[in-house]
């Protein structure tokens, strides 16, 4: 590599995100905030889906609702000191010493594992059109392995006509965030940080080294920083599978899962590694739904030999597919519920509580709710969603009137863990609903089955086979 193609940007002092959304809106702020850049600009396309968010941040109001904690403070602070600005004008990129992206990598078919990638392609044309000598670029994205060194760094080329590795530098660095602890992920949460060389990857360890307070840096190469961001979040859908799965057997077996549960996790002590999580109604969200999907398409395409029992499917599609199965389970025991009533389902209201995947958030991305909603209405029931977080949602009416939800509702369920939620008395819910057996299905496990049963409720919740089949009061 040339020196002298990065003589001009010695220092990182003008850097910028593209994509405010729930990982660069966080990422651009902490940079901002952090007293090392003199700017940051965070890049948002002007269109008629996304574009309020440019307004919005530059007044100092944060698009992302829900529970966030430190959010709406530091982009007050930031917009003040005039550390930040959200633009549409992707030309500043040639201003500047980094650039990010932190755009979506959903899938359009998981079962052909082909990715829709036009939103990040868009993103990196835009970036290779303004890019000029010295700079860093890094993908945030979580992408196809291979992705970072192949694609991208094509696209960056072409669009530029400058050389990765000797003009530009190129790495990625995965976000590792969850939705209702944005900012202190980022801060506390070690960084993999995997650059196409050495000098790609240092320089983007000057990036993010700033925002850290109790994480630390981990360098490797690209495709490695691919592959640990897509098996982590493989690896926990993987475990969330496993106590599903258990939850359906708990279930078949009138015994409770919570129970069995507490007993495997009370097995501790040297040698012993065990990461137990909860059963629930379904996995949401960009990440765990999809990152399965980028990692079995990272070594499909590698060209290299796979040495794997033969006809077997993958375990960690299985796992995927299994999680994916839960708001099904739902409707099942919803049917069975209604069943006992003698009520059909095409007659029946039916009141979801909780669009958002998350407790407490505003993120319904590919939410488990919808597959439950949709299953209920082509059967002919009247669906009513309330989430007091989700402002709105693509054909979907959300209620914000929790009262206007429940009236005359015949099956209430639980998706989400809201505190609204836990807060729900059995003997007022039922007078709202007005009717003598109402059902009510605990997807998350918040409330106290003996209390809606003792009002005359016909309960059902995930994994709790000694209540599932309780004697109607």
């Amino acid at each position: 590599m040339s020196k002298s193609n990065f003589d001009n940007k010695e220092s990182l002092r003008k850097v910028g995100v593209v994509g405010m959304g729930y990982v660069g809106i966080p990422s651009a702020l902490l940079l901002a905030d952090s007293g090392k850049f003199d700017i940051v600009y965070g890049f948002q396309r002007d269109s008629s889906t996304s574009g309020y968010k440019i307004k919005m941040l530059n007044s100092g109001e944060c698009p992302l609702k829900g529970d966030e904690p430190g959010i709406d403070d530091m982009l007050k602070r930031v917009i003040t000191a005039g550390k930040f600005k959200a633009t549409s004008d992707f030309s500043r990129i040639k201003e500047l010493d980094a650039i990010a992206l932190a755009i979506q990598t959903p899938f359009k078919d998981p079962k052909d594992l082909v990715p829709d990638f036009g939103a990040l392609i868009e993103g990196l044309r835009l970036v290779g059109k303004n890019l000029s000598k010295g700079t860093l670029v890094v993908l945030e994205s979580t992408i196809t392995p291979g992705t970072t060194d192949g694609m991208a760094r094509q696209i960056l080329e072409d669009e530029s006509g400058l050389v990765a590795g000797r003009d530009f530098m190129l790495a990625h660095a995965p976000e590792r965030v969850m939705v209702g602890r944005l900012l202190r992920n980022i801060r506390e949460h070690d960084r993999i940080v995997g650059g196409i060389d050495e000098r790609s990857t240092q320089r983007a360890m000057e990036l993010y080294a700033p925002v850290l307070t109790k994480g630390k840096l981990i360098p490797m190469t690209a495709r490695a920083a691919e592959i640990t961001k897509t098996a982590e979040n493989t690896f926990r859908d993987l475990q969330i599978a496993a106590i599903n799965e258990l939850a359906l057997y708990c279930e078949a077996m009138g015994i409770n899962v919570y129970d069995v549960r507490s007993g495997i996790d009370s097995l501790k002590g040297e040698g012993i590694t065990r990461a137990i999580l909860w059963p629930g109604a379904g996995v949401g969200g960009h990440c765990l739904t999809k990152d399965t999907y980028h990692l079995e398409r990272g070594v499909k395409i590698s060209g290299c030999h796979l040495d794997y029992p033969e006809g077997k499917d993958s375990l960690f599609v299985l796992a995927r597919n299994i999680n994916d199965f839960m708001p099904k389970h739902m409707y099942n025991l919803t049917v069975r519920a209604l069943e006992r009533i003698n009520k059909k389902r095409v007659q029946a209201k039916i009141a979801i509580l909780g669009w958002a995947f998350i407790n407490d958030s505003d993120d319904a991305r590919n939410t488990p709710s919808e597959t439950y909603r949709d299953l209920l209405l082509r059967d002919g029931a009247m669906v009513e969603v309330h989430d007091p977080h989700v402002l709105d949602y693509p054909g979907v009416p959300i209620s914000h009137d929790l009262t206007e939800t429940l009236a005359n509702a015949d099956v209430v369920a639980i998706f989400a863990g809201h505190k609204d939620y836990r807060a729900l008395q059995a003997k007022a819910v039922k007078k709202l609903t007005g009717k003598e057996h109402p059902v009510i299905l605990d997807g998350r496990n918040i409330i106290d089955p003996e209390l809606f049963i003792g009002e005359g409720f016909i309960y059902k919740g995930i994994g709790r086979g000694d209540k599932n089949e309780h004697a109607l009061i």
